[in-house]
This record gives structure tokens, sequence and C-alpha cells, in this order.
């Protein structure tokens, strides 16, 4: 971090770091022990592929689905934030072009430093780089970074990253620039200097200050919700057509200044996504690495039935990215409305789910670990989560009918939950495992590019959803008050806290984490919290996974960055061979 940062970031940072590589290190969440070195999947962790891309050629991204969203004020998924923020805009800060640990690191990206802090870390001021320009040769402003922090308050554009929301100084009832109205917590005093005044101390914000929220957005170009479908680029590239759930092609931005940026290589000459396609069927195209295919990537995880072709195959596993995501999956329940209105029955599901079953349906132990925290192990000591709640890892149903007979239903009751397609197979093993203690379990699948969307409805939403949380940055703070403070709800748009959980005493005590100048204090509260939030049973802890990728044989420099959850960083991948590809 840069040296003006606060006593608290570099305290706090320094001391998860090391939690962060322990988790990249180990299978999907961390092992203290060493004993990752004999998970075949864990083969290339840390490793690039391919080894230095040539410039050139046109690489292929295979995909099952739609981005959620490329709006850079409602881009807050893990491998659509790094698509994003890698290839079409550029954002204030930025995290480091390289595999390991070392990908946690900040860089500047548009600013010049990694901001000044004043005022006991109130106050943040950033300074743009001279000469930033947009795809079409307009210069890039701070008004412009001002716009897009304006608009991620608008109610048309829910889903979005909201730092801004809980820390900027009067901030609350602030609805976006649509009608004229702005933040006079942004300053921006000249064309490239930017101001952002907080309502409390905001050590951290540096990391904030790398999520898509920090992106800049002309005025003029600005369509609403329709800028979701052609972001205006700040990046290397730059999009030439983009047919929704069909196929998105990027071409370079010829006024990107690579002499400007440390980090994107933007080695290939074209990237075009093909979406829409059958999970097995990328598997095996990868696999095959034939014509095009071999010039391509897999933007989701492998298939679980895919795995046994690959690992089994020393070429092809070679070829294979298994970072951990350094995220956390949960079974999470509506806790605002009955039966799981009551912790007894909350306090069942936590028993009676199996999450050996989830393990395997997820692939195996290869790509997942199961979980008995809220937060990865990347944020407590070791890389390891503790067992707070000593549940057995394969459930205990006679245990869950107990407390739903506590509870006043002895026969058990009906319940929905919603997963992504790609979590059918999971759906499938929380539904037999609820089943065994009397809770039937209706599965609603949703697509994976609508699954975000259609859970963060709050009204018409399932009581139960089978979701993760990836922190944004090594920090407590970026986990436990996204996923369980109830003041920042929302009815649309809704994010983190799918349990709807609002308890008193949790929001005061991360008021109080939050308050604290101890960096090593502050990152023991925030583990302390977890366990006592658990206790509370607004969700139940499930899985870990790693990301589990595929490249083809003509693929260099791709690695699984562990900032962006494991995705491989598009900062750096190319082709070994340009030439081998083609449209």
């Amino acid at each position: 971090m840069n040296k003006r940062t606060s006593t608290l970031a570099i305290a706090l940072v320094s001391t998860l770091t090391l939690g962060l590589a322990a988790c990249s290190g180990g299978p999907s969440g961390g092992k203290a022990d060493g004993s990752e070195r004999k998970n075949p999947a864990a083969a290339n962790a840390g490793a690039v592929l391919g080894g230095t891309p040539r410039q050139g050629g046109t690489l292929t991204v295979l995909s099952n689905q739609d981005f959620t969203h490329l709006d850079p004020a409602r881009n807050w998924v893990m491998p659509d934030m790094d698509f994003g923020t890698r290839l079409l805009y550029r954002t204030l800060v930025t995290y480091r072009a390289e595999p390991g640990a070392k990908g946690s690191e900040l860089v500047p990206d548009l600013a010049e430093d990694l901001g000044t802090p004043s005022d006991g870390a109130r106050t943040w001021t950033f300074r743009l780089k001279p000469g930033l320009k947009y795809e079409d040769g307009t210069p890039i402003t701070s008004q412009d970074v001002k716009h897009n922090v304006e608009r991620s308050f608008s109610p048309d554009l829910p889903g979005g990253p909201d730092y801004a929301a809980r820390y900027l100084a009067g901030a609350k009832g602030y609805q976006g620039p649509a009608q004229g109205g702005h933040l006079d917590s942004v300053k921006t005093p000249d064309a490239r200097t930017i101001v952002f005044e907080l309502d409390r101390p905001f050590a951290e914000f540096p990391f904030a200050a790398t999520l898509p929220t920090f992106a800049p957005v002309p005025p003029k170009q600005d369509k609403g919700p329709q800028y979701d479908n052609r972001p205006f680029s700040s990046g290397p590239y730059k999009i030439e057509t983009y047919a929704r759930d069909k196929q998105l092609v990027l071409v370079r931005n010829t006024h990107w200044d690579p002499k400007s940026d440390s980090v994107r290589k933007a080695y290939p000459d074209r990237i075009v996504v093909t979406m829409g396609l059958k999970g097995n069927q990328i598997d095996d195209r990868l696999i095959a690495s034939s014509g095009t295919d071999a010039s391509a990537v897999s933007w989701a995880q492998l298939r679980p039935e895919s795995l046994s072709k690959v690992l089994t195959k020393a070429d092809v596993k070679a070829r294979m990215l298994a970072e951990s995501s350094s995220c956390t999956e949960m079974l999470q329940m509506h806790t605002g409305r009955a039966p799981f209105d009551d912790p007894k029955v909350r306090q069942a599901v936590q028993y009676a789910l199996d999450r050996e079953a989830i393990v395997t349906a997820a692939g195996g132990p290869a790509v997942t670990d199961s979980s008995s925290a809220a937060m990865p192990g990347a944020l407590f000591a070791g890389g390891k989560q503790p067992d707070t709640l000593k549940i057995p890892l394969s459930g205990d149903p006679e245990k869950a009918k107990a407390l739903l007979k506590e509870a006043g239903k002895p026969d058990g009751f009906s319940t929905r939950l919603t997963v992504s397609t790609n979590d059918k197979a999971i759906g499938e093993a929380v539904q037999q495992s609820l089943g065994k203690a009397g809770i039937k379990v209706t599965i609603d699948t949703v697509d994976p590019s609508a699954f975000y969307d259609t859970i963060g409805d709050t009204k018409s939403r399932t009581d139960l959803v089978y979701t993760g949380w990836c922190p944004d940055f090594p920090s407590g703070t970026t986990f436990l008050p996204f996923v369980f403070d109830g003041r920042y709800i929302k009815e649309k748009g809704n994010s983190g806290n799918h349990s709807l959980f609002r308890d008193d005493a949790t929001m005061k005590r991360m008021d109080e984490i939050a308050a604290m100048t101890d960096g090593a204090a502050a990152n023991k509260a925030w583990q302390e919290l977890d366990g006592q939030i658990l206790a509370k049973a607004p969700v139940a802890p499930a899985a870990t996974k790693r990301r589990s990728l595929l490249v083809g044989t003509n693929v260099a420099g791709a690695y699984g960055h562990t900032s962006w959850g494991g995705q491989i960083d598009y900062a750096t991948v190319g082709l070994k061979d340009p030439s081998k590809s083609t449209d």
C-alpha cells in the first residue's frame, strides 16, 4: 500500500494478506498442514500457463451465460468485475496483475497514487494521471468519476457496489443525478482531482476504489439502464457488437495509452465471448482443444462430471486452473418470513444440511471444501475457518427434527429454494438433506445472468437461496457488514444480505468494530462476530470452491487471480501463436 495510507489500513491488510496467501495455496479455504500439495486440482495454483503471450490474434471465451451486468454502476459479480475493469474501463486503483498473494496488492490505475487521506482517513483525495482518454479521444475527467459514483445511487440501476452509499457523508436518501441533484461530499476542484468526504474513518478506502463504481462514465454517454449494453471504454478494448445472450465482440481502443497503464497488457487484437453454450459442450470442446477452441478459455467452472476427464489426463490437467475462489457459499434463509423468522427453524436447517453431499455435488474434494464459518478462510488467522457450530459434516437430521419439534413443527414444512442452473446438483443435495429432517424443498433454477436480480427482489424471492459472498478485499469489513447488516437491505437489487437479517446487537457490534483504530483488534473482533452471527442462524455455511477453468493449447499468460475469485486475469491473457486463431 501507499505509505501515505493510515496505520489501520497497513496493520489490517498486512495481517490479512497472510491469510489470503494461505487460502490461495490450499484447497478451497486453506489448509495449515500443507495437505493441499496432494490435491490434483491445486497443481497449477499460482502458476502462469502457456508462457508469455504474443501480440495479436483473437481470444475466444466460451460461456454458458450472459454477463449479469457490464454497467460499472451495477457490476458486482466477481468474474464480471474482472472482465469489465481489466478490459473495458479503468478504476482509480486496481490490483496488481500477478498470480498468488501478489495479486492482492494495490497499484494506481487512473489515479497517480493510492490516494491521500486526511482528517483521520475521513477524506480521500485522488489525482488523475494526465492525458487519459476515452475510446473517442475525449479526455477522462474527475467529473466523470463523480458522475458514475452518483449514478450508482439511482433506483433504476440496482445491484451494484454500495460502498459509496455506506460511507459518503450526506448520502442518505440520495437518488442519483437524474433530477439534477449532486453529492456535496464528492468534490472535483479541477478536471484531474477528486475528493471523497466520508461520514467516518475508512482506512481501506483505496481497496473500495478498485470497484467499478470508481470508473468514469461521461454524462453525455450515460443512457441509464441501457448503458449496460454499451459501456463507453476507458480501457484497452471497446465494444464492437453485443447481442445479448449470444455474443460480445471487443476490439482495440486505439486511444488507450499503455504508457499510462502498468497492469493491462492487451495482447489479443479481438476478444469474442460466445454465450448460450451448454456447460458440458464447453468442457468437451476445451478438452479436445481443436481449431479455434485451441485459442479459447472457459468462462464458467468445469462441470463436476467433466473433472474426471481432465484430472486423469496429464496433458489436459496441465491446462487447468483451480485457484481458490476465497468465497463462502451459504444457504440463506428469509429471516423476515415464517417459518424462518423462528431461530429454532433456522438452526434445524443448519443441522439438517449435509455439507459432504454438497461437496460431492460440486465436483468433490478436488475442487470444493466444506465451510464451517460465514467468512472464508482467507479472513481468519492461518487461513482456516473455525468450526463454532460443531455440526457434523454430514448433518444431524435427528437434532434437526428435535429443533423443529421445539418450534412447533413436528411434521416439518414445505418451502422453496432458488439456485443458479450451474448449481442444480447442489440444490438437489440441499433438497435431499433437508428432506431427511422433514423439510420438503421445491427447487427453482434461474439462469446465471439473471440469478442475482432474481434473488435481489425481496418481495418475490423464495424463502431459501443458495448463494455466496466474496470479500472485495482482504478484510472482515467487506464481508460481514455486506451479508448481515439489515440497514442496507433494498427491495430490488438487494445484494449480500439475502437472509434479510436485521439484528440490532449485530449491527451495533459492526459499528463498534468499524470504529476500531487497532487493525489486529478489529480483525479478531470480526472473526468473533462471525461465530456470534452463526449462532443466530440466518445462514447455513456450505462450501468454498476452487474456480476450475480450462484453457486451450494455444492460450498463454493465463492464471486465476486471487482478487477476482479465481477467475482468469483478463489483463494478461493472450495467445502463444496469434496466427493460429481465427474468428
